[in-house]
């Protein structure tokens, strides 16, 4: 019985813990697809927590504040956009830059408002959203997937990854294209964030995505940026992630060694520490093992220059 509660208790983590993952993501999906590499996930999501978190404290209303944190994402996005798309910069190194921006940012706006660079005031139950964040990324998975397979505003974000040239012969302008799919990639990352921050959390504390949205890149690749196979990648890092909270509530009962060095390792590997890097020590397992076998879009990371 005690298993079946645990395993229970898993799953309801999983389903959870990997909501602000998809939303990421899913993201992530539209930029990259468009032919933009998007390491600034982290950021976007982290300007999307706190501003999700500072607008449902301010009206005390959830759905505001959800709406603000994807809005935010989409800004940090827009900046992001100028340099790699209009000035062709480098977009790993501007995507990084972007991260260290959102991080400098929020705890600069938090002592603005709050008098308080750590963390926003604790959201009361009834203001903030319970499980309406996690039904909305299904919803939306849905529709992203419709929108690839069938419309044809999904196809054009497809071959301004693949084919950008092809793409601007038959008229659909690539430029415009990409910042679709940037803009759209920040917004859903935002929403990433604020889920952690007002529905997964009661407040926005330092750092809170704590490479949430490098994990989110991680299941682009593994999921070989097709959004069922993304999901499920993200469902599989959810669990992981829900594996390492739940293993470090339960007392596991040591066993007898003869050794002590045995003793000394085990002590280790059940220690909360250890147990908190269990989901990222699987994250970099499973992308190398999958980095080889997913094939990018082939303009990938490629700027786009129409006069050529």
């Amino acid at each position: 019985m005690e298993w079946i509660n645990l395993l229970s208790s898993i799953s309801g983590a999983t389903i959870r813990m990997s909501a602000p993952l998809i939303f990421a993501a899913l993201g992530g999906l539209f930029s990259e697809r468009s032919g933009i590499i998007n390491i600034a996930l982290e950021g976007k999501m982290l300007a999307g927590a706190f501003t999700a978190a500072a607008v449902t404290t301010l009206t005390h209303s959830p759905l505001l504040g959800f709406l603000a944190g994807g809005i935010a994402g989409m800004v940090m996005a827009a900046i992001y956009g100028l340099f790699v798309i209009n000035f062709k910069s480098n977009q790993i190194v501007t995507g990084t830059a972007i991260t260290i921006l959102a991080a400098g940012c929020v705890p600069f706006a938090s002592q603005i408002l709050f008098q308080n660079t750590g963390s926003t005031p604790e959201i009361a139950m009834n203001h903030r959203f319970i499980h309406e964040p996690i039904i909305a990324v299904w919803i939306i998975m849905a529709l992203v997937w419709l929108w690839f397979k069938y419309s044809p505003y999904g196809l054009w974000h497809k071959f301004a990854g693949e084919h950008p040239d092809a793409l601007q012969t038959s008229g659909i302008d690539v430029i415009n294209t990409r910042w679709s799919g940037v803009l759209l990639s920040g917004f859903l990352a935002g929403l990433g964030g604020a889920t952690l921050s007002i529905c997964l959390s009661s407040s926005y504390t330092r750092n809170m995505t704590a490479g949430r949205g490098y994990m989110a890149l991680a299941a682009l690749i593994v999921g070989g940026w097709r959004p069922i196979a993304v999901a499920l990648a993200c469902l599989a890092f959810g669990f992981f992630d829900a594996l390492g909270i739940t293993l470090q509530g339960i007392q596991i009962p040591k066993p007898n060694f003869d050794i002590p060095i045995l003793s000394q390792i085990w002590n280790f590997v059940v220690s909360p520490q250890f147990i908190q890097i269990i989901p990222y020590l699987l994250t970099i397992i499973i992308v190398a093992g999958f980095v080889g076998k997913s094939r990018p879009p082939k303009a990938l990371g490629q700027p786009y220059l129409r006069n050529r």
